[in-house]
């Protein structure tokens, strides 16, 4: 909410309500940091833990407003390197913490108040509405903030406190817990700890580490456990859950809405009071209430999550090797028994460095992946091909519709009044399951979506607890590897729009046919330039030798060529011109069916630097080393000159320009970050939904959360993916369109209900006429 800015006088931060562009995240620094860095070597200090000595901005230390070090790089196994700024030439002082808040006060008091007051609010709102409130208590600086305003806030039975045990947590974690469970007891708060009946080391070698893309940790080790400890022991349905998330943690929770409903989790509510806060808010509110203080920030981490986790890197991984190596080295070893990679010599070393386990989006290069059912889908029929046959399927085929059995190899399936006929075959061990369903309709492709996810539950069922948890009605049961139906089924079907029907699929499953890629490097090491483009749509000119044959390929596969002529959308190009960046948007509706664009969208993702070494350990086995460097240097190229990267941020490059002894500029590319595209165009949205809609079979009517989900197998490419649109965004532009563009899309949004219809007699090039 407030800017700040470094205080001479206290060593202190001084806030203030100057506009602030980001959040640098500025953090206490207290000596146990400094000493693990290395930083007694060159400044002379007391070893106490009671004041801070500095603040850090992520690598950048500042003393009494000056930066005196930062850091550079570090890993796993090595200490990031120290750059001194500023030989201090006395015995570092401390923070005058006290001093620091008296300057403070007023903004302080303005924040506790405002933020109490809305805590307030929502409380008395929703009260005799809902079941019950619960403070989702990590043991970390926000989650202690937040439970230190709800106390000030709310009386203290009309709340509950849960700790979520991943089993993961940093040691000084559970001391936090313990004392604030003591406070609680003393407080008449009602304190609970959940924990998933999954041993944590368990569940790695079971799911297979978690990836940045596979973050099936958060929901079974966490999530599922604390919402069955409301349901089962609190007997609590409808619930709020009141979260420290802030809003300038990360590029995802950036876009959380203070107050939503079931975002998380089915049928419940979630209320961010601080979402608003900055990190030098939160650590003002501890001092100045004197609140508890994890002393793993002490040791220099900014967050405390689990030990081990997927989005933890650099520095940070480094300290949490150096401060737990038993812990932490336990699930190293898991990462490495459970790859099929080559970890002989020193490969181990250098994939668990590098972070090769983090990357993963399939299971295929997974020891534990199990291939137990194929799906087929004909003109006439939806075919599923199972190693054995398990007569539990219509157990969960409750949440579809009704199921008659004709006879024994014969059913018929129920959905929303249309009956499907579905047919049992065995040859030689193999059983084939023949539904007579095609992608005709919304329902009946949803039909087969549904039917597909009742499969792989039945089939790949561990009992991990996540469809417990999603039932927003509290009607699974949890079994002994299997979940039991309590006979009151509503058919909401949360259970199955899950990740590709279940989180433990959704983590182990392969790859139909893996094999070599190719096309990635499609436009070479040279890439494509915005001035050949330009220059060819003036004049028809070409840059020469190999670059026109790379510069051919790309319009080729921008719709715009075709053997080297202008097609229709070329000839749109032409003339709106090169200067709109909807041309360009419009171009990149294609390309994203192109190989190289494809896996560039699909693999880098969202708001994280993307190096080299996460290229290269993604495409492992699959290219060339030579592929991999064409590719990165083609899109260097791409990126830095077109549109697509600083404008519509497809992909924001982080380049490194020097100049040679010749005086010629060369550049090194170092990392791409995908953002989202600030102010999509409405029609280039209409254009890509139909593109979708087309690639997906002539399927014209469809829901904002199938636009959302990436995990469907699909040949279609949605807008949101394409351009990181947020699902409001979405439904504001549709709005739009379907009110100036009426006989090109409906839409019909509802409380959790929402349908997108495209005319199915027009077409993407019908859309290109309204350009």
């Amino acid at each position: 909410m407030y800017n700040y800015i470094y205080d001479t006088e206290t060593g202190g931060l001084l806030l203030n309500t100057s506009p602030m562009q980001f959040s640098k995240e500025p953090r206490p620094v207290y000596y146990k940091e400094l000493d693990l860095l290395g930083f007694d070597k060159y400044w002379d200090y007391e070893k106490q833990d009671a004041l801070p000595y500095m603040w850090a901005e992520a690598n950048k230390y500042y003393y009494f407003g000056r930066l005196v070090a930062q850091t550079k790089g570090g890993s796993l196994y090595a200490a990031p390197e120290l750059e001194i700024k500023e030989e201090i030439g006395e015995k570092l002082r401390t923070v005058d913490i006290d001093r620091m808040l008296e300057k403070n006060a007023d903004f302080l008091q303005i924040l506790e108040q405002e933020t109490v007051k809305k805590i307030y609010d929502v409380w008395n709102r929703y009260k005799g509405k809902l079941d019950i409130f619960h403070v989702a208590f990590s043991g970390g600086k926000d989650s202690i903030v937040l439970l230190d305003l709800v106390k000030k806030a709310l009386p203290k039975d009309e709340f509950v406190v849960v700790f979520g045990d991943t089993q993961m947590e940093f040691p000084d974690t559970y001391d936090v817990i313990d004392k604030i469970e003591e406070q609680c007891k003393a407080d008449g708060i009602r304190f609970y700890r959940a924990k998933s009946h999954m041993e944590a080391k368990e569940s790695w070698r079971t799911f297979g580490p978690p990836s940045r893309r596979i973050r099936w940790c958060c929901t079974v080790l966490k999530t599922a456990p604390v919402m069955k400890l409301l349901r089962d022991e609190l007997k609590s349905r409808r619930v709020v859950m009141l979260t420290g998330v802030r809003a300038e943690e990360s590029l995802q929770r950036s876009d959380y809405e203070e107050f939503s409903m079931g975002k998380k989790v089915s049928g419940q509510y979630s209320f961010h009071p601080i979402l608003d806060w900055n990190a030098q808010e939160i650590y003002l509110h501890i001092y100045n209430n004197g609140l508890i203080f994890n002393n793993a920030y002490k040791s220099g981490f900014n967050r405390v999550g689990c030990l081990v986790c997927p989005n933890s890197s650099g520095k940070h991984e480094y300290l949490k090797r150096l401060c737990c190596t038993e812990e932490t080295d336990a699930y190293l070893d898991i990462i490495a028994d459970t790859t099929t990679k080559d970890l002989s010599g020193r490969n181990r070393e250098s994939f668990l460095e590098n972070g090769g386990w983090k990357m993963r989006t399939t299971g295929h290069e997974l020891t534990v992946t199990k291939r137990r059912i194929e799906f087929n889908e004909t003109k006439k029929a939806f075919e599923i091909e199972l190693d054995e046959y398990l007569p539990r399927w219509s157990v969960w085929y409750t949440a579809i519709g009704r199921l008659a059995q004709i006879s024994e190899k014969e059913f018929e399936l129920e959905y929303k009044g249309v009956y499907y006929k579905a047919l049992l075959k065995e040859n030689s061990g193999k059983y084939v399951f023949t539904v007579n369903a095609t992608r005709t309709s919304k329902d009946a492709v949803d039909f087969i979506h549904y039917l597909r996810a009742v499969f792989i539950k039945t089939y790949y069922c561990i009992g991990c607890g996540d469809c417990v948890a999603e039932c927003p009605f509290n009607n699974i049961a949890q079994g002994h590897n299997e979940v039991i139906f309590d006979g009151k089924c509503t058919r909401c079907r949360a259970c199955l729009k899950m990740n590709n029907g279940c989180t433990y699929y959704d983590s182990i499953k392969g790859i139909k046919g893996v094999k070599q890629m190719t096309g990635l490097n499609r436009y070479l090491s040279v890439g494509v330039k915005d001035e050949w483009i330009r220059s060819f749509f003036a004049n028809g000119s070409e840059p020469g030798a190999r670059k026109t044959d790379v510069m051919y390929a790309f319009l080729s596969d921008a719709g715009v060529l075709k053997q080297k002529k202008f097609t229709p959308l070329g000839e749109k190009i032409k003339q709106i011109g090169l200067f709109e960046t909807t041309s360009w948007a419009i171009m990149l509706c294609e390309l994203v069916y192109s190989p190289a664009f494809n896996w560039f969208m699909k693999n880098i993702p969202f708001g994280t630097p993307y190096t080299f070494d996460d290229l290269n350990v993604a495409l492992d086995g699959l290219v060339t080393d030579k592929a991999k460097r064409e590719f990165w240097n083609g899109f260097k190229q791409i990126l830095d000159t077109m549109p697509y990267g600083y404008e519509m941020r497809f992909g924001v490059p982080d380049i490194e320009k020097k100049f040679d002894k010749n005086g010629e500029e060369k550049k090194k590319l170092l990392s791409i970050t995908r953002w989202n595209w600030v102010s999509p165009s409405p029609l280039v949205v209409l254009y890509s939904l139909y593109k979708f809609a087309e690639a997906c079979g002539d399927y014209y009517e469809f829901t904002i959360n199938r636009l959302l989900n990436y995990n469907i197998d699909s040949d279609g490419i949605s807008p949101t993916q394409i351009f990181g649109i947020e699902e409001n965004e979405l439904k504001t532009i549709l709005r739009g369109l379907s009110v100036s563009k009426p006989d090109f899309v409906t839409t019909k949004f509802t409380h959790d209900l929402d349908t997108i219809s495209l005319n199915e007699n027009r077409t993407a090039s019908d859309v290109l006429a309204l350009l």
